[in-house]
């Protein structure tokens, strides 16, 4: 079975990480990927450091399965010459603020008029309209502005701050992919492409669906007594031994028996969801036993019993788990100029399908020539065209 997004074609006009991330997931089902980068410097993830050897290991890690097109939006040449490529692609992808594209004379009223089938997405900090559309933002600001970090908010009122890009990733690149597949569809009934919408800081706003219906139903708490926020014993993290650690999701009576019983602790069968100075006595108690043995001889152990204990794996461990090499779910790829990466496969799979190619990322505009011919530009129009700046050319 084909990739189900072959034969699409998209031009994606996003940089850094959660609008790469959306066309690295429309790649990996089939999507052709063309990347319009400024002349100037490109994609700033190109070069955020490290450095491995001519780019980030964040670009290229991002950027696979997409060819590169180096062409200035604000020169009137360049505008002329991605008007002509609208009304042969099917997906455009920006991340710019709300009205740039309009003022560059490339917003969706004005695309739609050349290609009405076109599908296109803006995903940004605050979506397109409200007092706070033009603001500027990063991941961190978006959870704030939605509420998750001050559901994070530890007992002693301190806030933790996130180890990964959330709001970017799930409030804007997932949230991206969703909005496009359903405009896809929606098009295959209609014949007629959509606007997407993508507010990323909007996005975060439904992790907070069981919140807002306990609160619905009368029941407000503090962050830290939350059950599921280590509000209770059966439900946390704890160190073992050698100072890593396992996560314990015991919730229901039936692993909770079990872990107890494992541990040695048969007294606790009725304590899992005490709180406050019992709910202390019983983590300690739990505590306690968890550091007799080390993480690893706790996740043998464990394996013997469904207690819905896991260890908390270090990013290094995650190649070597036996669960994620029985999946794939990471896969070696070499790129000529940067060396061998171990990257995440693309969530979304469909069984039968067969697997996405994997080339490297490009450098800055390295397939301007061939994409714009393949797109109906003669040799004469593109040389033209970067004798007047408006595209660069690699040497």
């Amino acid at each position: 079975m084909s990739l189900p997004l072959s034969g699409l074609r998209v031009l994606d006009l996003t940089r850094l990480l959660p609008g790469p991330l959306c066309t690295l997931w429309l790649a990996d089902l089939g999507a052709e990927i063309i990347k319009i980068e400024a002349p100037e410097g490109g994609d700033y993830a190109r070069w955020y450091p490290p450095i491995r050897q001519r780019m980030s290991g964040i670009f290229a890690a991002l950027n696979r399965n997409k060819r590169s097109i180096a062409m200035d939006l604000k020169h009137p040449q360049a505008v002329e010459a991605f008007l002509r490529l609208v009304p042969q692609v099917d997906i455009l992808v920006e991340s710019f603020r709300p009205g740039v594209m309009e003022r560059m004379g490339l917003g969706y009223e004005q695309l739609r008029v050349l290609n009405p089938r076109l599908v296109y997405c803006a995903i940004t900090g605050y979506g397109q309209d409200g007092p706070l559309a033009q603001r500027a933002g990063h991941d961190l600001n978006y959870l704030a502005r939605a509420g998750l970090l001050d559901v994070q908010r530890k007992a002693d009122g301190s806030l933790p701050m996130p180890g990964v890009q959330i709001g970017d990733i799930a409030g804007g690149s997932l949230v991206g992919v969703t909005s496009i597949l359903a405009a896809l569809y929606q098009r295959e009934r209609t014949g007629e492409g959509s606007f997407c919408d993508v507010s990323m800081s909007e996005s975060l706003l439904s992790f907070l669906v069981m919140e807002l219906g306990q609160r619905a139903a009368g029941l407000v708490q503090e962050p830290a007594e939350n059950f599921l926020r280590g509000g209770v014993p059966c439900y946390g993290v704890y160190a073992c031994q050698d100072g890593r650690y396992l996560s314990v999701g015991a919730l229901e009576p039936k692993f909770w028996a079990t872990l107890v019983q494992v541990l040695g602790l048969p007294e606790l069968l009725h304590e899992a969801l005490e709180q406050g100075e019992a709910g202390q006595r019983v983590r300690d108690a739990l505590t306690e036993a968890f550091s007799k043995k080390t993480r690893d001889e706790w996740v043998a152990i464990f394996a013997q019993h469904d207690a819905c204990v896991e260890p908390v794996l270090a990013v290094d461990e995650l190649a070597q788990d036996p669960q994620w090499q029985a999946r794939q779910a990471l896969l070696s790829h070499e790129h000529p100029s940067e060396g061998d990466f171990v990257l995440p496969r693309s969530p979304i799979r469909l069984r039968g399908a067969e697997e996405p190619s994997l080339l490297p990322a490009p450098s800055l505009g390295q397939d301007g020539t061939v994409v714009l011919q393949e797109l109906g530009f003669s040799s004469e129009e593109i040389e033209a065209l970067s004798l007047s700046g408006a595209l660069l050319l690699p040497e």
